[in-house]
C-alpha cells in the first residue's frame, strides 16, 4: 500500500496537431534562396516566428547538401522544425526531426481588440457588430467580426473566412478555403493553403502586403497599380494569380 501511493505519477503524453508552413526549395539551391530572400525583403517579418517545416521530397540531394540547406534557412533566421522526405539515416542530432503525414489543425486563433488603439478611418466605417469570431454552422467557415489589427493572425484551414471589417497592416488571414474582407485589405491574405486552387480572395479596397493562393503568390510590388485601392477578387489559373476588380 505504501509503495504504490509513493510512486511517482506518470508523465501525460499528448498529441496535437499544429498548424506549419512548408517550405519545398528547388533545385539549383542557391537561385531558390535568392528568390525566398526577395519574398522576406517584400514581406517584412513573413518567416518570423513561424514554425517551418522543410519538404525535400523528389530533391537529388545528400546528407550534405541537406545540412547547407538547414544552415543556410537558418542564417535567415527561418527556423526548421521537421524535415519531410529525407532518409532517416541523413537526420542526426544535428538537425531536425523527420516529420510525416502532415494534417490540418483544428485550433483556431481568433484576434483580440486593442482598448487602446483607435481604429483606422476606414475600420471605423466598418458595421457596428459584436466583438467576436465565431464558426458558422453548415459549410465550414469562421466569420471574424472586428478588424484584424497589426501582428494579429487568423488561421482557418478548414474552410473561408470572411472578415467584417479591415485587415491592418502586419496582420495575416490564413485560409483553408476563400477569403473575404469587407473592408480594407492592407496585410496577407493565403487562400487555398490545404491544395485548393478554386479558392479565391475578395475584398473591399486592395492595399495588401501578400496574396497567395494554393502556394502561389504575388507581394505588392507584382500587383497591378490599377487594382491598388479598388475592390477586387483575386483567383488563380494554372500557376498565374489573376485579379479583376469587383463592380
Amino acid at each position: 500500500m505504501t509503495n504504490v501511493l509513493t510512486q511517482a505519477r506518470p508523465i501525460r503524453l499528448k498529441g496535437r496537431s499544429f498548424l506549419a508552413l512548408v517550405l519545398t526549395p528547388e533545385l539549383p539551391f542557391e537561385d531558390w534562396v535568392v528568390r525566398l530572400d526577395d519574398l522576406a525583403a517584400r514581406s517584412a517579418g513573413f518567416f518570423l516566428r513561424r514554425p517551418i517545416v522543410l519538404d525535400v521530397n523528389g530533391l537529388a540531394i545528400d546528407r550534405a547538401q541537406l545540412r547547407e540547406m538547414v544552415e543556410m534557412l537558418a542564417t535567415r533566421n527561418v527556423r526548421i522544425m521537421g524535415i519531410e522526405g529525407a532518409r532517416p539515416s541523413w537526420l542526426d542530432s544535428a538537425l531536425p526531426p523527420a516529420l510525416t503525414d502532415g494534417r490540418a489543425a483544428a485550433d483556431i486563433e481568433a484576434p483580440a481588440a486593442k482598448a487602446d488603439e483607435t481604429p483606422a478611418e476606414d475600420e471605423a466605417d466598418a458595421p457596428a457588430v459584436d466583438q467576436t469570431a465565431h464558426e458558422v454552422r453548415g459549410a465550414p467557415s469562421l466569420m471574424v467580426t472586428q478588424p484584424v489589427r497589426s501582428g494579429q493572425s487568423v488561421i482557418f484551414p478548414e474552410g473561408d473566412v470572411t472578415i467584417v471589417g479591415s485587415v491592418a497592416s502586419g496582420a495575416e488571414i490564413v485560409a483553408g478555403g476563400s477569403i473575404h474582407v469587407y473592408g480594407t485589405l492592407r496585410g496577407r491574405a493565403m487562400a487555398g493553403t490545404m491544395g485548393n486552387a478554386t479558392a479565391r480572395i475578395f475584398c473591399r479596397k486592395l492595399e495588401a502586403e501578400l496574396i497567395a493562393i494554393d502556394g502561389f503568390y504575388k507581394t505588392a510590388e507584382d500587383m497591378e497599380p490599377g487594382l491598388r485601392g479598388r475592390a477586387v477578387q483575386i483567383w488563380l489559373e494554372g500557376d498565374k494569380i489573376v485579379a479583376g476588380t469587383l463592380g
